[in-house]
């Protein structure tokens, strides 16, 4: 079956720096997009960046040029390196696919406090 774990998560300053990663398993993950979403407290859960399988990204206005987001196809996981990090960053970060459902992981608490 579909799994998606996501690590990465921590607590950092302002301007800081974490990279995030999701790990893949139970289905063919290289012809996949994968996205990473994020929910800040009493707030709708909102999209963040996406990878297409031919490594095409795309990034939500909020977190563009300071969040890259890739992929290696050979150890089937996806990561999310955030830079610059600000407080408004602070969310539960969650690793997504549509495999005629969407699926997703955990997710992974994110914390941009001085």
């Amino acid at each position: 079956q579909v799994q998606l774990v996501e690590s990465g998560g921590g607590t950092v300053q302002p301007g800081g720096s974490l990279r995030l990663s999701c790990a893949a398993s139970g289905f063919t993950f290289s012809n996949t997009v994968v996205s990473w979403y994020r929910q800040a407290p009493g707030k709708e859960r909102e999209w963040v960046a996406r990878i297409a399988s031919d490594y095409y990204t795309t990034y939500a206005d909020s977190v563009k040029a300071r969040f890259t987001i890739s992929r290696d196809n050979a150890k089937n996981t996806v990561q999310l390196q955030m830079n610059s990090l600000k407080p408004e960053d602070t969310a539960v970060y969650y690793c997504q696919v549509f495999r005629t459902r969407d699926y997703w992981g955990q997710g992974t608490q994110v914390t941009v406090s001085s």
